[in-house]
């Protein structure tokens, strides 16, 4: 029991760092505009993580608690080994400054861990896989149509206004924006730890089945429905976290990408926020990292081809490309040095 309840401590220390190391995809183009203080930014997005709580649903939860792997043959060291694979390789992109998926790198260490317990047999085969995989290119792709199309609709619509009216009337919608995206950042990010939780939870059900004991309230049966203390404490975890700031990815995000105004962080925050709520709706983890990046590279495309700076691009995109695998082979050696010990 002891060992279980520190697991769901550590799940709550991943849920953390997300929240550090994402908080960049909520504050960067609101601090890089200087609309918001970064101190101010950073409370402004903590808010509506928490908030999120309260609104979507559990969806993703569920598709992380079951949809993925089978949960007959996850345990205690599976769910460990896959939370250190995931929060190691957040922490040394984190160092470098790499805006990369906090939510494929906590599907590739779970993945790799339970590989590493049964073999391939771990993995469920089914449609979540097909479209969690897809998203992986769909969603920076979906975030650029909106960020572009959004920022030639404004573009359009304010053709004829004066440039300092514009400037000022975006600069409090971007506070709306802000939030928006906060709060679909909340919605999809915090729910993938409510599902390791949960997982962890249905595969040591017996643990907590004596209805005597003062921690029945964690029997799980199933992952059809997400107590709310899970819920709440994964969004808490992820609001705290966001409060630390991730200025390193902060400064890749809002500047080296491409240069922002507060209309365009407006256009792409808000088309990000689109597409990480649909996705959250249809029960798909996705990266808001990729969904953020892709709405950024939208919105800096439409005042010309090279405002993109490309390279830049390029290396987030290895990362992207690198997560699963390299979280996956970090989370199999921890479940393997678990095992032994």
């Amino acid at each position: 029991m002891i060992f279980i309840l520190a697991i769901i401590g550590v799940a709550l220390v991943f849920d953390f760092i997300n929240g550090m190391h994402d908080s960049a995809n909520s504050i960067a183009t609101v601090v890089s505009t200087r609309v918001l203080s970064p101190l101010m930014a950073v409370f402004w997005a903590a808010f509506f993580n928490f908030v999120a709580a309260f609104v979507f649903g559990t969806a993703v939860a569920r598709t992380i608690g079951s949809g993925l792997i089978d949960v007959n043959v996850v345990n205690s060291n599976v769910v460990l080994g896959g939370l250190i694979g995931a929060i190691l390789w957040n922490l040394i992109t984190w160092y470098f400054g790499i805006p990369s998926s906090s939510s494929h790198a906590l599907i590739g260490g779970y993945s790799g861990a339970a590989i590493a317990r049964v073999g391939i047999k771990a993995i469920v085969p089914g449609a979540a896989w097909v479209r969690t995989l897809s998203f992986i290119v769909l969603s920076p792709l979906i975030g650029m149509i909106f960020g572009f199309g959004l920022m030639v609709a404004v573009s359009w619509t304010f053709r004829r206004a004066a440039y300092a009216s514009v400037d000022r009337w975006f600069r409090r919608a971007q506070l709306v924006s802000a939030a928006f995206f906060s709060l679909s950042h909340g919605t999809n990010d915090a729910q993938k730890t409510m599902g390791i939780i949960a997982g962890l939870l249905v595969a040591n059900r017996t643990v907590f089945a004596d209805p005597s004991s003062s921690l029945h309230f964690m029997y799980l049966p199933n992952v059809k429905t997400i107590p709310i203390w899970i819920v709440l404490a994964a969004h808490a975890a992820i609001a705290l976290g966001t409060l630390t700031g991730g200025w390193r990815i902060v400064r890749t995000m809002g500047s080296r990408l491409t240069k922002l105004k507060p209309f365009s962080g407006f256009c792409a925050e808000t088309g990000g926020a689109l597409t990480v709520l649909i996705a959250s709706i249809w029960g798909i983890p996705v990266s808001t990292t990729h969904t953020i990046t892709g709405s950024i590279i939208g919105v800096g495309a439409t005042q010309r081809f090279s405002a993109v700076r490309w390279g830049v691009a390029s290396q987030i995109v290895y990362a992207w490309v690198l997560t699963i695998p390299m979280a996956g082979a970090i989370g199999a050696l921890s479940y393997g040095i678990l095992s032994a010990f």
